[in-house]
């Protein structure tokens, strides 16, 4: 038995049948946040955790348990879930998994949460990321790097490592992620699990820590494409609290058995993701998929986009020019970090900033900073936008021929701690994910099979605002693969 298959013996069950089995009293939601507790402390060497919210969760689970004896059952009734810690979450401090927010407590919730908690859903851990979202394998958290739930040598991805490896490990039915450039769907390929973008404004994002405000996107990481679909279809809509948010489908996001099909479905694979740069032993799980989509009746053909080559580069321009704005507010004056030893205000800026960031943090600011400087706009930022205009073009042309986009999720199985020291070689790991995230359109990672007891992810991209036709290929997708 590979670790791969034992640790899915350790999956929860669907959340609809959670939620069935509370409202008819088989389970207690108290029960459900004892078992996710219990395991979060058995699985605490995975490191997939920053903080438990016992005290806070098992108070809420006695609370859902009232309220399902008098006959009030919410959707995610008694439903256990962990969050990204850079959601505003009561019972633990919100970092970011960042010393310069070490010991900040969140005088509000995000909508998301709120979202989730108003159906009944209970909060129970904060897990673990890279500082600020900036990583793609934990190992730029300030406080532990989290561990790979199939091989403790190797990391879970990031910057949603903490969430995905929690998932995979049984801590919870389901966990909150964001996802700016792949850091939901990157992790859920490196770990084993589901790990969804949804279309850009979707979901609010409102008190969640920003990293780049015009890609960030929050996101379900799940054992099944159901339970991400219960999720999105629970905390999407418009907020007042974000006027980037959008109407939702008049269908909702819970699927219907029916159309979650394969057959006569158009599917694209797309030729960039499958050349130089991809492991041998990723290419041939994500060509035996393919193999199986043709047997169920989909018709694959091969789709060229050919601006794909500069969607990395475009990225890690528009990106870091935002994180070095939006990093801006943290300055030692009026939350977080402080520098106690500055003996004036400039003094008190550089130092608290110097010694709060780290330094993955730092290298995206000067790099944002000097994008976005005078004589360099125009040569990057302005450049980098203009070829994120031709990448829009070029997925809204394409989706009028296909249904769907596939192509691998990330071009390697999990890496080993330490191998990707050089930041380039780290950054390459989202190759496949930052094109989605340029253009806004919706994403999922799906486990695809395994490769040396590493699972593989296969990624799945619809047009804009059609997440409910992309969550039902994916069901459908995974079922012939599984």
């Amino acid at each position: 038995m590979s670790p791969f298959d034992r640790l899915r013996k350790s999956e929860w069950p669907a959340i609809a049948d959670i939620v069935d089995q509370v409202s008819t009293g088989k389970i207690t939601a108290v029960q459900l946040v004892d078992r996710a507790l219990k395991s979060i402390d058995e699985n605490n060497g995975y490191r997939a955790i920053i903080a438990p919210t016992s005290n806070r969760a098992k108070q809420r689970a006695k609370e859902v348990d009232k309220q399902i004896a008098k006959g009030k059952i919410g959707r995610l009734a008694g439903v256990p879930f962990i969050t990204k810690d850079n959601f505003l979450a009561f019972g633990a401090d919100t970092t970011a998994a960042s010393n310069i927010l070490k010991g900040f407590d969140a005088p509000y919730q995000s909508t998301a949460i709120e979202r989730l908690e108003a159906e009944g859903a209970i909060c129970v851990a904060k897990a673990n990321l890279d500082a600020f979202g900036h990583g793609s394998s934990t190992e730029n958290s300030d406080f532990f790097t989290t561990l790979n739930p199939h091989d403790k040598q190797r990391v879970p991805g990031g910057s949603s490592g903490g969430p995905a490896a929690a998932v995979v490990l049984g801590m919870a039915p389901f966990a909150l992620g964001t996802d700016t450039g792949g850091s939901n769907r990157q992790p859920a390929s490196l770990s084993g699990c589901v790990g969804y973008k949804p279309t850009y404004g979707l979901v609010s994002r409102s008190g969640v820590v920003a990293m780049a405000s015009s890609t960030d996107t929050i996101g379900p990481l799940a054992s099944r494409v159901d339970d991400a679909a219960l999720i999105i279809d629970v905390i999407a809509g418009q907020d007042k609290l974000d006027s980037t948010t959008i109407k939702t489908d008049p269908k909702g996001y819970v699927l219907d058995p029916a159309d979650s099909r394969l057959v006569g479905r158009k599917i694209g694979l797309v030729k960039q993701f499958m050349g130089d740069g991809l492991g041998s032993d990723v290419k041939q799980v994500i060509e035996a998929a393919v193999k199986k989509f043709e047997k169920a009746g989909a018709k694959v053909e091969i789709i060229s986009l050919p601006s794909l080559s500069l969607a990395l580069a475009a990225y890690y321009i528009i990106v870091p020019a935002e994180i070095s704005s939006n990093l801006s507010r943290y300055d030692g004056q009026r939350y977080g970090y402080s520098e106690v030893g500055a003996n004036d205000l400039v003094n008190s800026y550089i130092l608290s900033r110097s010694n709060g960031f780290n330094a993955e943090n730092k290298r995206r600011i000067m790099i944002g900073t000097h994008v976005l400087s005078s004589g360099y706009y125009d040569a990057y930022y302005k450049q980098a936008q203009t070829v994120r205009t031709k990448i829009i073009n070029e997925f809204k042309d394409v989706f009028k021929k296909v249904d769907v986009l596939i192509g691998p999720t990330a071009p390697t199985t999990a890496f080993k701690i330490g191998q990707n020291s050089d930041p380039l070689e780290m950054y390459l790991s989202d190759i496949m994910t930052v094109a989605a995230s340029l253009a806004g359109i919706p994403a999922i990672s799906i486990p695809a099979g395994t490769s040396k007891n590493l699972p593989v992810g296969l990624q799945i991209m619809a047009a804009s605002q059609h997440d409910r036709q992309l969550l039902q290929i994916a069901k459908a997708a995974g079922e012939v693969l599984a």
